[in-house]
Protein backbone atom coordinates (compact mmCIF):
# COMPACT_ATOMS: atom_id res chain seq x y z
CA UNK A 1 0.00 0.00 0.00
CA UNK A 2 1.37 3.27 -1.09
CA UNK A 3 1.32 6.26 1.32
CA UNK A 4 3.36 8.96 3.08
CA UNK A 5 5.15 8.44 6.30
CA UNK A 6 4.08 10.93 8.99
CA UNK A 7 6.14 11.63 12.05
CA UNK A 8 4.02 12.10 15.17
CA UNK A 9 4.21 15.58 16.69
CA UNK A 10 4.60 15.85 20.46
CA UNK A 11 2.16 18.01 22.42
CA UNK A 12 4.63 20.90 22.73
CA UNK A 13 5.34 20.57 19.04
CA UNK A 14 1.63 20.71 18.25
CA UNK A 15 1.36 24.00 20.15
CA UNK A 16 4.36 25.36 18.24
CA UNK A 17 2.86 24.29 14.93
CA UNK A 18 -0.40 25.97 15.84
CA UNK A 19 1.45 29.23 16.57
CA UNK A 20 3.26 28.97 13.26
CA UNK A 21 -0.03 28.47 11.43
CA UNK A 22 -1.65 31.43 13.20
CA UNK A 23 1.39 33.57 12.46
CA UNK A 24 1.25 32.61 8.81
CA UNK A 25 -2.43 33.51 8.66
CA UNK A 26 -1.73 36.89 10.25
CA UNK A 27 1.08 37.57 7.79
CA UNK A 28 -1.19 36.61 4.94
CA UNK A 29 -3.88 38.99 6.16
CA UNK A 30 -1.30 41.75 6.60
CA UNK A 31 -0.08 41.21 3.07
CA UNK A 32 -3.58 42.06 1.85
CA UNK A 33 -3.62 45.37 3.84
CA UNK A 34 -1.76 48.65 3.09
CA UNK A 35 1.65 49.01 4.69
CA UNK A 36 1.28 50.08 8.31
CA UNK A 37 2.95 53.08 9.86
CA UNK A 38 6.32 52.39 11.42
CA UNK A 39 8.08 54.77 13.80
CA UNK A 40 5.37 57.38 13.20
CA UNK A 41 5.68 57.34 9.40
CA UNK A 42 2.22 57.47 7.79
CA UNK A 43 1.13 54.57 5.64
CA UNK A 44 -0.30 57.01 3.10
CA UNK A 45 -1.07 60.71 2.76
CA UNK A 46 -4.02 60.03 0.47
CA UNK A 47 -6.87 60.49 2.95
CA UNK A 48 -5.42 63.69 4.36
CA UNK A 49 -4.64 65.09 0.91
CA UNK A 50 -8.17 64.36 -0.28
CA UNK A 51 -9.58 66.22 2.71
CA UNK A 52 -7.26 69.26 2.46
CA UNK A 53 -6.99 69.84 -1.29
CA UNK A 54 -10.35 71.66 -1.66
CA UNK A 55 -9.21 74.37 0.80
CA UNK A 56 -6.02 75.16 -1.12
CA UNK A 57 -6.45 77.62 -3.99
CA UNK A 58 -4.48 78.81 -6.97
CA UNK A 59 -3.90 82.55 -7.24
CA UNK A 60 -3.48 84.36 -10.54
CA UNK A 61 -2.46 88.02 -10.65
CA UNK A 62 -2.44 90.39 -13.60
CA UNK A 63 -0.39 93.55 -14.03
CA UNK A 64 -0.37 95.93 -16.96
CA UNK A 65 3.11 96.83 -18.13
CA UNK A 66 3.18 100.14 -19.96
CA UNK A 67 5.01 100.53 -23.26
CA UNK A 68 8.44 102.14 -23.16
CA UNK A 69 9.36 105.03 -25.38
CA UNK A 70 12.37 104.94 -27.64
CA UNK A 71 15.68 106.82 -27.32
CA UNK A 72 15.76 110.59 -27.13
CA UNK A 73 16.79 112.62 -30.18
CA UNK A 74 20.20 114.31 -29.79
CA UNK A 75 20.25 118.07 -29.47
CA UNK A 76 21.39 120.02 -32.52
CA UNK A 77 22.11 123.74 -32.91
CA UNK A 78 19.06 125.73 -34.16
CA UNK A 79 18.75 125.50 -37.94
CA UNK A 80 21.08 122.51 -38.19
CA UNK A 81 20.48 120.46 -41.39
CA UNK A 82 20.56 117.32 -39.27
CA UNK A 83 17.56 118.38 -37.16
CA UNK A 84 14.83 117.65 -39.75
CA UNK A 85 16.67 114.53 -40.93
CA UNK A 86 16.69 112.93 -37.48
CA UNK A 87 13.31 114.21 -36.26
CA UNK A 88 11.24 111.92 -38.44
CA UNK A 89 13.33 108.89 -37.44
CA UNK A 90 13.12 109.59 -33.70
CA UNK A 91 9.42 110.41 -33.85
CA UNK A 92 8.80 106.92 -35.12
CA UNK A 93 10.98 105.48 -32.36
CA UNK A 94 9.21 107.55 -29.72
CA UNK A 95 5.83 105.97 -30.36
CA UNK A 96 5.09 103.93 -27.20
CA UNK A 97 4.80 100.21 -27.59
CA UNK A 98 1.45 98.56 -26.91
CA UNK A 99 0.97 97.93 -23.17
CA UNK A 100 0.99 94.26 -22.29
CA UNK A 101 -0.55 92.32 -19.42
CA UNK A 102 1.72 90.11 -17.35
CA UNK A 103 0.32 87.20 -15.35
CA UNK A 104 1.92 85.42 -12.42
CA UNK A 105 0.81 82.45 -10.35
CA UNK A 106 0.90 81.52 -6.69
CA UNK A 107 -0.95 79.60 -4.00
CA UNK A 108 -3.13 80.29 -0.99
CA UNK A 109 -5.47 78.62 1.48
CA UNK A 110 -8.90 79.37 2.91
CA UNK A 111 -9.00 80.02 6.66
CA UNK A 112 -12.63 81.22 6.88
CA UNK A 113 -15.09 79.57 4.52
CA UNK A 114 -18.06 81.72 5.59
CA UNK A 115 -16.42 85.10 5.00
CA UNK A 116 -14.08 83.93 2.24
CA UNK A 117 -10.75 84.92 3.82
CA UNK A 118 -7.67 83.51 2.11
CA UNK A 119 -4.02 83.64 3.17
CA UNK A 120 -1.13 83.97 0.72
CA UNK A 121 2.27 85.64 0.41
CA UNK A 122 2.60 89.37 -0.05
CA UNK A 123 5.03 88.89 -2.94
CA UNK A 124 2.39 86.84 -4.78
CA UNK A 125 -0.04 89.77 -5.03
CA UNK A 126 2.29 92.78 -4.68
CA UNK A 127 1.72 95.32 -7.46
CA UNK A 128 -1.15 93.33 -8.94
CA UNK A 129 -4.06 95.16 -10.56
CA UNK A 130 -6.29 92.10 -10.61
CA UNK A 131 -6.22 89.08 -8.29
CA UNK A 132 -8.15 85.93 -9.18
CA UNK A 133 -8.63 82.95 -6.88
CA UNK A 134 -9.18 79.61 -8.61
CA UNK A 135 -10.81 76.86 -6.57
CA UNK A 136 -10.20 73.14 -6.92
CA UNK A 137 -13.24 72.80 -9.21
CA UNK A 138 -11.78 75.55 -11.47
CA UNK A 139 -14.25 78.17 -10.27
CA UNK A 140 -12.59 81.58 -10.68
CA UNK A 141 -13.41 84.31 -8.15
CA UNK A 142 -12.23 87.91 -8.13
CA UNK A 143 -10.40 88.65 -4.88
CA UNK A 144 -10.09 91.80 -2.81
CA UNK A 145 -6.80 92.50 -1.02
CA UNK A 146 -7.73 93.01 2.64
CA UNK A 147 -4.21 93.75 3.84
CA UNK A 148 -0.59 92.80 3.41
CA UNK A 149 2.58 92.85 5.50
CA UNK A 150 5.87 93.02 3.57
CA UNK A 151 7.93 92.43 6.72
CA UNK A 152 6.59 88.89 7.12
CA UNK A 153 5.54 88.45 3.45
CA UNK A 154 1.94 87.63 4.46
CA UNK A 155 -1.23 88.89 2.77
CA UNK A 156 -4.97 88.33 3.21
CA UNK A 157 -7.53 88.18 0.38
CA UNK A 158 -11.31 88.01 0.44
CA UNK A 159 -13.69 86.44 -2.06
CA UNK A 160 -17.47 86.33 -2.27
CA UNK A 161 -19.07 82.98 -2.99
CA UNK A 162 -22.64 81.73 -2.81
CA UNK A 163 -21.61 78.66 -0.85
CA UNK A 164 -19.31 78.21 2.13
CA UNK A 165 -15.78 77.40 1.01
CA UNK A 166 -13.81 74.46 2.41
CA UNK A 167 -11.32 75.78 4.94
CA UNK A 168 -8.40 74.65 7.08
CA UNK A 169 -7.34 75.41 10.64
CA UNK A 170 -4.16 76.82 12.08
CA UNK A 171 -1.78 74.53 13.93
CA UNK A 172 0.78 75.31 16.63
CA UNK A 173 4.17 75.83 14.99
CA UNK A 174 5.87 76.09 18.38
CA UNK A 175 5.24 72.40 18.98
CA UNK A 176 6.56 71.34 15.57
CA UNK A 177 9.81 69.42 15.92
CA UNK A 178 12.70 68.77 13.60
CA UNK A 179 11.99 65.41 11.96
CA UNK A 180 8.19 65.73 12.03
CA UNK A 181 6.36 64.76 8.84
CA UNK A 182 4.75 67.61 6.87
CA UNK A 183 3.03 67.96 3.51
CA UNK A 184 2.90 70.99 1.22
CA UNK A 185 0.04 71.66 -1.17
CA UNK A 186 0.18 74.31 -3.86
CA UNK A 187 0.40 75.42 -7.46
CA UNK A 188 4.00 74.83 -8.60
CA UNK A 189 4.68 76.10 -12.11
CA UNK A 190 0.92 76.55 -12.54
CA UNK A 191 0.22 72.84 -12.36
CA UNK A 192 -2.22 73.26 -9.46
CA UNK A 193 -3.33 70.81 -6.77
CA UNK A 194 0.14 69.38 -6.18
CA UNK A 195 0.92 67.50 -2.95
CA UNK A 196 4.48 66.93 -1.74
CA UNK A 197 5.72 65.38 1.48
CA UNK A 198 8.81 65.69 3.62
CA UNK A 199 9.95 66.50 7.11
CA UNK A 200 10.81 69.60 9.08
CA UNK A 201 14.52 69.93 8.45
CA UNK A 202 15.26 72.84 10.80
CA UNK A 203 13.61 75.60 12.77
CA UNK A 204 14.20 79.29 13.43
CA UNK A 205 16.07 79.86 10.17
CA UNK A 206 17.22 83.40 9.40
CA UNK A 207 17.46 83.92 5.62
CA UNK A 208 17.71 87.73 5.77
CA UNK A 209 14.27 88.16 4.26
CA UNK A 210 13.09 90.59 6.93
CA UNK A 211 13.44 91.76 10.53
CA UNK A 212 11.30 88.93 11.91
CA UNK A 213 12.87 85.94 10.17
CA UNK A 214 12.07 82.72 12.00
CA UNK A 215 11.45 80.26 9.17
CA UNK A 216 10.65 76.56 9.29
CA UNK A 217 12.91 74.70 6.87
CA UNK A 218 11.50 71.67 5.08
CA UNK A 219 12.59 69.21 2.42
CA UNK A 220 9.03 68.81 1.09
CA UNK A 221 9.34 69.89 -2.56
CA UNK A 222 8.48 73.57 -2.95
CA UNK A 223 8.87 75.27 -6.32
CA UNK A 224 7.85 78.47 -8.06
CA UNK A 225 4.12 78.85 -7.66
CA UNK A 226 4.04 77.15 -4.26
CA UNK A 227 4.47 80.55 -2.60
CA UNK A 228 1.60 81.30 -0.24
CA UNK A 229 0.50 77.69 0.04
CA UNK A 230 0.12 75.81 3.33
CA UNK A 231 2.52 73.46 5.09
CA UNK A 232 0.46 70.91 7.04
CA UNK A 233 1.28 68.73 10.02
CA UNK A 234 -0.05 65.19 10.32
CA UNK A 235 -3.23 66.45 11.94
CA UNK A 236 -4.02 68.43 8.80
CA UNK A 237 -3.39 71.78 10.47
CA UNK A 238 -1.38 74.61 8.96
CA UNK A 239 2.00 74.96 10.68
CA UNK A 240 3.57 77.19 8.03
CA UNK A 241 3.04 79.37 4.97
CA UNK A 242 5.41 78.31 2.18
CA UNK A 243 7.38 81.42 1.34
CA UNK A 244 10.85 80.85 -0.14
CA UNK A 245 13.23 78.25 -1.48
CA UNK A 246 16.96 77.87 -1.75
CA UNK A 247 17.47 77.18 -5.41
CA UNK A 248 20.18 77.01 -8.09
CA UNK A 249 20.11 79.36 -11.06
CA UNK A 250 17.56 77.20 -12.86
CA UNK A 251 14.99 77.77 -10.13
CA UNK A 252 14.24 74.14 -9.24
CA UNK A 253 13.77 72.61 -5.82
CA UNK A 254 16.82 71.13 -4.13
CA UNK A 255 15.02 70.14 -0.95
CA UNK A 256 15.52 73.38 0.98
CA UNK A 257 12.28 75.29 1.39
CA UNK A 258 11.21 77.84 3.98
CA UNK A 259 7.81 78.47 5.54
CA UNK A 260 6.67 81.29 7.81
CA UNK A 261 5.64 79.67 11.13
CA UNK A 262 1.88 79.56 11.69
CA UNK A 263 2.06 81.26 15.08
CA UNK A 264 3.71 84.30 13.49
CA UNK A 265 1.50 84.27 10.38
CA UNK A 266 -1.70 83.83 12.39
CA UNK A 267 -1.09 86.98 14.46
CA UNK A 268 -0.35 88.94 11.30
CA UNK A 269 -3.47 87.62 9.57
CA UNK A 270 -5.71 88.49 12.52
CA UNK A 271 -4.39 92.08 12.56
CA UNK A 272 -4.79 92.45 8.80
CA UNK A 273 -8.40 91.29 8.97
CA UNK A 274 -9.25 93.50 11.96
CA UNK A 275 -7.22 96.63 11.24
CA UNK A 276 -5.98 96.33 7.65
CA UNK A 277 -2.44 96.61 9.00
CA UNK A 278 -0.21 94.93 11.55
CA UNK A 279 0.14 96.46 15.01
CA UNK A 280 3.52 95.69 16.59
CA UNK A 281 5.14 96.39 19.90
CA UNK A 282 7.93 98.96 20.11
CA UNK A 283 10.83 99.33 22.55
CA UNK A 284 12.82 102.23 21.09
CA UNK A 285 16.39 100.95 21.10
CA UNK A 286 19.14 100.43 18.59
CA UNK A 287 20.87 97.10 19.15
CA UNK A 288 23.89 95.14 18.04
CA UNK A 289 25.34 91.66 18.39
CA UNK A 290 27.18 90.60 21.52
CA UNK A 291 30.46 89.08 20.35
CA UNK A 292 32.76 86.95 22.49
CA UNK A 293 35.06 89.92 22.96
CA UNK A 294 32.20 92.21 23.99
CA UNK A 295 30.97 89.59 26.43
CA UNK A 296 34.47 89.29 27.90
CA UNK A 297 34.80 93.05 28.27
CA UNK A 298 31.48 93.18 30.15
CA UNK A 299 32.20 90.19 32.36
CA UNK A 300 29.29 88.36 30.74
CA UNK A 301 29.48 84.59 30.54
CA UNK A 302 29.38 83.79 26.84
CA UNK A 303 28.08 85.76 23.86
CA UNK A 304 24.36 86.17 24.47
CA UNK A 305 21.63 88.77 24.43
CA UNK A 306 21.23 92.03 22.52
CA UNK A 307 23.55 94.94 23.27
CA UNK A 308 21.79 98.31 23.46
CA UNK A 309 23.82 100.73 21.32
CA UNK A 310 21.50 103.71 21.77
CA UNK A 311 18.12 104.57 23.26
CA UNK A 312 15.51 106.74 21.57
CA UNK A 313 14.78 109.63 23.97
CA UNK A 314 10.98 109.46 23.70
CA UNK A 315 10.71 105.67 23.55
CA UNK A 316 9.52 103.09 26.10
CA UNK A 317 13.07 101.94 26.86
CA UNK A 318 14.17 105.44 27.86
CA UNK A 319 11.12 105.88 30.05
CA UNK A 320 11.86 102.58 31.80
CA UNK A 321 15.53 103.38 32.42
CA UNK A 322 17.23 101.10 29.90
CA UNK A 323 20.65 102.55 29.04
CA UNK A 324 23.20 102.25 26.23
CA UNK A 325 25.57 99.45 27.17
CA UNK A 326 22.85 97.29 28.74
CA UNK A 327 22.67 93.77 27.40
CA UNK A 328 19.07 92.54 27.19
CA UNK A 329 19.14 88.89 28.26
CA UNK A 330 15.46 88.17 28.71
CA UNK A 331 12.23 89.68 27.45
CA UNK A 332 9.22 88.66 29.53
CA UNK A 333 9.41 84.86 29.56
CA UNK A 334 11.67 84.57 26.50
CA UNK A 335 15.43 84.17 26.67
CA UNK A 336 17.21 86.46 24.20
CA UNK A 337 20.01 84.13 23.17
CA UNK A 338 21.04 86.31 20.25
CA UNK A 339 20.32 89.79 18.97
CA UNK A 340 17.79 88.88 16.28
CA UNK A 341 15.46 87.27 18.86
CA UNK A 342 14.65 90.65 20.43
CA UNK A 343 12.84 92.49 17.56
CA UNK A 344 10.52 89.52 17.06
CA UNK A 345 9.79 89.16 20.78
CA UNK A 346 9.03 92.87 21.15
CA UNK A 347 6.92 93.03 17.99
CA UNK A 348 4.69 90.16 19.16
CA UNK A 349 4.08 91.70 22.60
CA UNK A 350 0.65 93.19 23.24
CA UNK A 351 0.71 96.98 23.03
CA UNK A 352 0.31 98.66 26.42
CA UNK A 353 1.44 95.59 28.33
CA UNK A 354 4.17 95.90 30.98
CA UNK A 355 6.85 93.22 30.75
CA UNK A 356 9.85 92.26 32.86
CA UNK A 357 13.12 92.82 31.03
CA UNK A 358 16.34 91.35 32.45
CA UNK A 359 19.48 93.28 31.50
CA UNK A 360 23.17 92.88 32.27
CA UNK A 361 24.62 96.09 33.71
CA UNK A 362 27.75 96.73 35.78
CA UNK A 363 28.47 93.03 36.09
CA UNK A 364 25.06 91.96 37.38
CA UNK A 365 21.55 91.15 36.26
CA UNK A 366 18.83 93.72 36.79
CA UNK A 367 15.09 93.54 36.16
CA UNK A 368 13.42 96.54 34.53
CA UNK A 369 9.68 96.95 33.93
CA UNK A 370 8.91 98.26 30.43
CA UNK A 371 5.51 99.32 29.09
CA UNK A 372 5.38 98.39 25.41
CA UNK A 373 4.25 101.07 22.96
CA UNK A 374 2.95 100.73 19.42
CA UNK A 375 5.43 100.79 16.56
CA UNK A 376 4.30 103.50 14.17
CA UNK A 377 7.08 102.84 11.68
CA UNK A 378 10.20 100.73 11.57
CA UNK A 379 12.97 102.09 13.77
CA UNK A 380 15.41 104.11 11.68
CA UNK A 381 18.29 101.73 12.35
CA UNK A 382 17.40 98.41 13.95
CA UNK A 383 20.96 97.21 14.01
CA UNK A 384 24.32 98.88 14.40
CA UNK A 385 25.74 99.87 11.04
CA UNK A 386 29.22 99.35 9.76
CA UNK A 387 31.49 102.35 9.40
CA UNK A 388 32.00 103.42 5.81
CA UNK A 389 35.67 104.24 6.16
CA UNK A 390 35.30 107.53 4.28
CA UNK A 391 36.00 109.84 7.21
CA UNK A 392 38.79 112.41 7.06
CA UNK A 393 42.31 111.29 7.93
CA UNK A 394 44.39 114.45 8.33
CA UNK A 395 47.90 114.27 9.72
CA UNK A 396 47.17 115.07 13.35
CA UNK A 397 48.61 113.73 16.57
CA UNK A 398 47.18 113.52 20.05
CA UNK A 399 47.66 111.70 23.28
CA UNK A 400 48.53 108.06 22.70
CA UNK A 401 46.86 104.94 24.05
CA UNK A 402 49.48 102.34 23.04
CA UNK A 403 47.54 99.36 24.40
CA UNK A 404 44.76 100.09 21.89
CA UNK A 405 46.97 101.29 19.06
CA UNK A 406 45.39 104.72 18.75
CA UNK A 407 45.77 108.39 19.64
CA UNK A 408 43.09 110.82 20.74
CA UNK A 409 42.55 114.57 21.05
CA UNK A 410 40.03 116.71 22.94
CA UNK A 411 36.52 117.15 21.57
CA UNK A 412 36.87 120.87 20.90
CA UNK A 413 35.83 123.33 18.21
CA UNK A 414 38.88 122.52 16.08
CA UNK A 415 38.12 118.80 16.15
CA UNK A 416 34.46 119.43 15.33
CA UNK A 417 35.38 121.53 12.29
CA UNK A 418 38.09 119.14 11.12
CA UNK A 419 35.99 115.99 11.31
CA UNK A 420 32.47 117.40 10.96
CA UNK A 421 31.36 116.16 14.38
CA UNK A 422 27.73 117.21 15.03
CA UNK A 423 26.75 119.36 17.99
CA UNK A 424 24.66 116.64 19.60
CA UNK A 425 27.86 114.69 20.35
CA UNK A 426 28.74 116.34 23.66
CA UNK A 427 31.24 114.13 25.47
CA UNK A 428 34.25 111.97 24.76
CA UNK A 429 37.57 112.20 22.94
CA UNK A 430 38.26 112.22 19.22
CA UNK A 431 40.35 109.52 17.56
CA UNK A 432 43.13 111.36 15.73
CA UNK A 433 45.33 108.47 14.58
CA UNK A 434 45.44 104.66 14.55
CA UNK A 435 47.97 101.97 13.83
CA UNK A 436 46.84 100.27 10.64
CA UNK A 437 47.48 96.84 12.14
CA UNK A 438 45.69 97.59 15.41
CA UNK A 439 42.59 95.71 16.47
CA UNK A 440 40.75 99.05 16.69
CA UNK A 441 41.44 99.74 13.01
CA UNK A 442 40.42 96.20 12.07
CA UNK A 443 37.13 96.71 13.94
CA UNK A 444 36.32 99.77 11.82
CA UNK A 445 37.31 102.62 14.13
CA UNK A 446 38.49 105.61 12.08
CA UNK A 447 40.00 109.04 12.71
CA UNK A 448 37.16 111.39 13.55
CA UNK A 449 35.24 108.81 15.58
CA UNK A 450 34.43 109.87 19.12
CA UNK A 451 35.12 107.50 22.01
CA UNK A 452 32.45 108.39 24.59
CA UNK A 453 32.85 105.49 27.00
CA UNK A 454 35.32 102.78 27.92
CA UNK A 455 33.88 99.83 29.80
CA UNK A 456 30.67 101.82 30.30
CA UNK A 457 32.57 104.66 31.98
CA UNK A 458 32.60 108.10 30.34
CA UNK A 459 36.02 109.35 29.31
CA UNK A 460 37.32 112.79 28.38
CA UNK A 461 41.08 112.22 28.06
CA UNK A 462 43.66 109.67 27.00
CA UNK A 463 44.65 109.26 30.65
CA UNK A 464 41.14 108.12 31.56
CA UNK A 465 41.18 105.61 28.70
CA UNK A 466 44.55 104.24 29.86
CA UNK A 467 43.18 103.95 33.39
CA UNK A 468 40.22 101.87 32.19
CA UNK A 469 42.53 99.68 30.10
CA UNK A 470 44.79 99.06 33.09
CA UNK A 471 41.82 98.20 35.29
CA UNK A 472 40.50 95.74 32.71
CA UNK A 473 43.92 94.10 32.47
CA UNK A 474 44.10 93.78 36.27
CA UNK A 475 40.69 92.08 36.21
CA UNK A 476 41.96 89.52 33.71
CA UNK A 477 40.03 90.97 30.76
CA UNK A 478 41.47 90.61 27.28
CA UNK A 479 39.53 93.49 25.75
CA UNK A 480 37.78 96.74 26.59
CA UNK A 481 34.37 97.87 25.40
CA UNK A 482 34.37 101.24 23.63
CA UNK A 483 31.24 103.24 22.93
CA UNK A 484 32.02 104.93 19.62
CA UNK A 485 30.06 107.65 17.82
CA UNK A 486 30.76 108.09 14.13
CA UNK A 487 29.20 108.46 10.71
CA UNK A 488 26.84 105.53 11.33
CA UNK A 489 25.72 106.65 14.79
CA UNK A 490 26.56 105.11 18.16
CA UNK A 491 27.90 101.58 18.41
CA UNK A 492 29.87 99.42 20.82
CA UNK A 493 33.22 97.98 19.80
CA UNK A 494 35.26 95.46 21.81
CA UNK A 495 38.95 96.14 21.23
CA UNK A 496 41.69 93.74 22.30
CA UNK A 497 44.23 95.04 24.77
CA UNK A 498 47.72 95.04 23.29
CA UNK A 499 50.97 94.12 24.93
CA UNK A 500 52.08 97.68 25.56
CA UNK A 501 50.31 99.83 28.05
Amino acid sequence: MTGSIRTPIPAAGRWLSALVVVGALMLGAAAQQPAQAQNGAPASFADMAERLLPAVVNISTTTTLGGERGPQMPQFPPGSPFEDFFREFFDRQQAPSVPRRATSLGSGFVIDGDDGYIVTNNHVIEGAEEVTVILQDDTALTAEVIGRDPKTDVAVLKVDNDEELPSVQWGDSDTARVGDWVIAIGNPFGLGGTVTAGIISARARNINAGPYDNFIQTDASINRGNSGGPLFDMDGRVVGVNTAIYSPAGGGSVGIGFATPSNLARNVVEDLIEYGEVKRGWLGVRIQTVTDEIADSLGLEGAQGALVASVQPDGPAAAAGIQPGDVILRWDDQAINEMRNLPKAVAETEIGRTVDVIVWRDGERRTIDVEVAELQEEEAAAFAGEPNGNGPTPEQTGSEVPALGLSVQPLDLEARETYGIPDDVQTGVVVSDLSTDSDAAQKGIRPGDVIAEVNQTRVSSAAEIREQVAQARDNGRKSVLLMVQGDTGSRFVAVRIGEEG
